[in-house]
């Protein structure tokens, strides 16, 4: 019997888009334990914040931070060496590129292009609340980053500085905010974690749940792609694949509905 292995984005998708609440996903969370499967965090989210988050939600499976930028896999999960540096309990896949040079690449870009742009390694822990709605320490822990640099337009979005940066060889994307970072993304660090499940169960059945652009990489690598509803209702028109699920519910109610369903009919 093929193993079911679930990849799952967080903010809009099993959080809740303002309370980063998981309390309406606990019936499918509960299920997902019971069938022992796989539940990877795949986010925008850093180190700090992913860490967080599995105490939280009681996972101890691996995690992919800051939109793919590396993928961390507990000492020891795998009877096979996964991944290629060791990092306090965690092997360590690194596939982005070092947040300094990320910042240097916004400044530069900006500062050509005389564009008014903010990243978070411009804005003190009270601004990234207040953008946010997190907390003051959850903000800090966002402000931790490794491999991307979370943005804003300041008057209004202004293409060339998404065409530059492209022009440069990176790559931008957007969540709840638009984010600059290497040549990566969260379908090649899903990728990357397939095939280590694959090697130690062979047959594999994925699911992939988000809510917007920044998951379409991760909903092309699966099996089973689920589009969470965003919080008015609609769900992301950036997001179109032939397989696509469309959950019935906004945040973690839709998230638990598509999973129970989809375990249920296994």
């Amino acid at each position: 019997m093929a193993k079911t292995v679930i990849f799952t984005d967080l903010d809009g998708s099993l959080l809740h888009p303002k309370m980063y609440s998981f309390e309406e996903a606990s019936p499918a969370l509960e299920l997902i334990r019971v069938k022992d499967i796989p539940l990877i965090l795949c986010s925008s989210k850093t180190r700090s914040e992913m860490v967080l988050y599995r105490e939280r939600l009681r996972i101890n499976d691996p995690f992919i931070v800051e939109n793919g930028g590396a993928v961390f896999v507990p000492e020891e999960y795998f009877p096979f060496p996964a991944g290629d540096v060791l990092r306090d309990s965690y092997t360590v896949s690194v596939l982005g590129t070092p947040y300094q040079t990320i910042r240097h690449e916004l400044i530069t870009l900006r500062e050509r292009l005389h564009i008014a742009i903010q990243g978070f390694g411009d804005m003190a822990v009270e601004e990234i609340t207040e953008l946010t709605g997190l907390s003051g320490a959850e903000a800090a822990l966002a402000r931790d980053r490794e491999f991307s640099e979370p943005f804003i337009f300041q008057h209004g979005v202004d293409t060339r500085f998404l065409k530059a940066i492209e022009e440069r060889g990176l790559h931008w994307t957007k969540g709840r905010l638009y984010c600059l970072m290497g040549n990566h993304d969260k379908g090649q660090a899903v990728r990357l974690l397939k095939s280590w499940y694959a090697r130690l169960y062979g047959s594999l059945i994925t699911i992939g749940l988000g809510d917007g652009l920044n998951d379409l990489p991760l909903l092309q690598e699966v099996d089973i792609p689920v589009l969470i509803q965003k919080e008015d209702g609609n769900y992301d028109p950036s997001v179109s694949l032939p397989r696509l699920t469309k959950a019935n519910g906004i945040g973690p109610s839709g998230w638990s509905r598509a999973i129970i369903q989809h375990l249920t009919n296994e």
